[in-house]
């Protein structure tokens, strides 16, 4: 596989078009400020006008350029994407965001003539799902097919499921019952990344204008029964497996959650958390072929690392 240079040496004087970066300062966007900082670039964080959050001010600090701007005017976002080099969504939403703020963005883009635009996936492949099955990534796709009518260079990026999630929110590793619980098959292979490699492979991708449509990426692949060696050897106490049925049995759970839950806005409701279970468990979002290779400098984090971490 061809390796790239993320961050091509600038000539003598010239200044780096910026990365405009939408969603600085949440986890992940602001993580991938940090990484494209770390490498040269020129950030300009775009941020809702009254944003307070102490991201702003360490962002700030770091050297990254804070614009405030309202995300429902595209003439004042078409104004903030000036002479950008590329675009990066890290927003976090449902539909008012995910396809509603993202377009005013990706317009935006278009208008300021901006060459590349990443929207904000980071997740499984869902391309491969049926519609329906995760209301999360149904508004990715939705986004990405007007994405793909735009006329501008556009890249995702598909990391599995975040590591992180193992530690806590993500029902599978339980540590207080030192089991590894899932639905159906325990050799199905899964994509894991962390949030540090994501936001470090996004923002490679972003300064490398010859990036493909998509690029997947796997910190580690593991199976069920490889998270049951990880746990294992990560705490030094023994996992045991915990399967609680067919997947038919987490597709009823689902079913059964949505109905008695009420209706909220929250981004991540229990059901939605065990949907893209489900899609994992499925084996059909599986990425292929992975891009690690792509950016030799990062080092992939395995799941054992971020199971020992845990506090």
């Amino acid at each position: 596989m061809a390796q790239h240079q993320s961050n091509p040496p600038l000539r003598p004087g010239a200044v780096p078009a910026p990365i405009v970066l939408a969603g600085a300062t949440g986890d992940l966007g602001f993580r991938i400020a940090q990484e494209l900082l770390k490498r040269g670039a020129s950030v300009r964080a775009l941020v809702r006008v009254g944003n307070i959050k102490p991201e702003v001010t360490a962002l700030q600090d770091l050297g990254a350029d804070i614009v405030p701007v309202d995300f429902n005017s595209v003439t004042a976002l078409t104004k903030a994407c000036a002479g950008a080099a590329c675009v990066v969504s890290a927003l976090s939403g449902l539909r008012e965001v995910i396809v509603g703020t993202q377009k005013r963005l990706l317009d935006a883009a278009v208008a300021a003539g901006v060459p590349r635009f990443i929207p904000s996936d980071y997740c499984i492949d869902y391309t491969k799902l049926p519609a329906g099955s995760n209301r999360n990534l149904d508004l990715r796709r939705e986004f990405n097919q007007r994405l793909d009518q735009a006329p501008i260079h556009a890249t995702s990026i598909l990391n599995g499921m975040f590591t992180d999630l193992l530690t806590g929110q993500a029902p599978v590793v339980l540590f207080g019952l030192k089991r590894v619980l899932y639905y159906g098959d325990a050799d199905q292979p899964l994509d894991f990344t962390t949030t540090a490699n994501t936001a470090e492979f996004t923002a490679a991708a972003a300064l490398d204008p010859t990036t493909p449509r998509y690029l997947r990426v796997a910190g580690e692949v593991a199976s069920i029964r490889g998270l049951q060696k990880a746990a294992t050897a990560a705490t030094g106490t023994p996992f045991k497996l915990l399967r609680v049925g067919g997947l038919w049995v987490l597709g009823t759970m689902i079913k059964v959650t949505k109905t008695l839950m009420p209706t909220s806005d929250d981004v991540f409701p229990p059901w939605q958390g065990m949907q893209y279970l489900h899609n994992m468990f499925t084996g059909r979002p599986k990425l292929t072929p992975l891009d690690n290779a792509r950016y030799p400098e990062i080092r992939w984090t395995p799941v054992r690392e971020v199971l020992a971490a845990r506090k």
